[in-house]
């Protein structure tokens, strides 16, 4: 099954998708109501608890950024405040010289998972979803360290647009990622060259930390990152979830 949330006529809903109007995209609201999926916000599409990131998990990527193979998984957090939804708008400061997409699986906690072992970890996933985790290259320091500036901006990481039942995603350890920008793929990469799989990071994670179901873990991306300006239209695919879209906005269009 397929599921979004989504801001309308002051409410927000769950929805999933329709195909009672013909040429344009639909959701079903759950109070029965069918609407255009342009006249909605999109939200991230289940409620997020601690959102988990993963950097440089493509051996590909790492070495497309000149960086070495880490011992174990680059693991950092991310504020609630950095969530965007489907068709949302990310800022580019005026001041950067690269900005980049990252196209990743995200994988929702579904049951609380503590000291899980590799074998069960994926009986604690509720299901799976696309994220666009933007960069900011000026502003990194190191791989051993993804600063604020990079890894926290409002705005920069794009959910959705459906979350999908584990039960719809056969193996979520060999799923195609495709980004494209105005139309033209410029990313692709599949979760089978993941160098730390879902079932290691829940392992791993639950280890020394307590996941509770709306948890996310965003995977990482793989290599084909390449920079984005204002006006850019950014679409990430991966196979069975859905297309991801959201565009790039000039500071002046925030205010700034």
């Amino acid at each position: 099954m397929m599921r979004a949330r989504v801001a309308y006529a002051g409410a927000i809903h769950e929805a999933t998708p329709a195909h009672s109007l013909p040429g344009r995209e639909a959701l079903l609201l759950e109070d029965g109501r069918v609407v255009a999926a342009e006249e909605v916000v999109w939200l991230p599409p289940f409620a997020p608890g601690t959102i988990v990131a993963l950097g440089l998990n493509y051996a590909d990527h790492a070495k497309e950024l000149a960086f070495n193979a880490q011992d174990e998984p680059l693991v950092f957090l991310k504020g609630p405040g950095t969530l965007l939804g489907h068709r949302g708008v990310t800022r580019r400061p005026a001041d950067v010289q690269f900005m980049h997409y990252e196209c990743e699986l995200a994988v929702v906690i579904g049951r609380t998972a503590r000291q899980v072992p590799r074998a069960d970890a994926l009986q604690h996933v509720a299901g799976y979803c696309i994220a666009n985790d933007y960069a900011i290259r000026d502003y990194l320091e190191n791989w051993y360290r993804p600063n604020l500036r990079v890894k926290n901006r409002d705005g920069a990481t794009v959910l959705g647009p459906w979350l999908v039942d584990t039960a719809d995603v056969t193996d979520p350890g060999s799923l195609g990622l495709r980004t494209f920008v105005n139309g033209k793929l410029t990313q692709q990469g599949n979760t089978r060259d993941l160098i730390y799989d879902i079932p290691y990071l829940i392992e791993y994670l639950s280890e020394f930390m307590t996941l509770v179901p709306g948890d996310v873990i965003l995977t990482g991306t793989p290599e084909g990152v390449i920079n984005v300006t204002p006006g850019d239209v950014v679409a990430c695919e991966i196979d069975g979830l859905g297309r991801l879209v959201n565009t790039i906005a000039a500071d002046v269009q925030f205010g700034r």
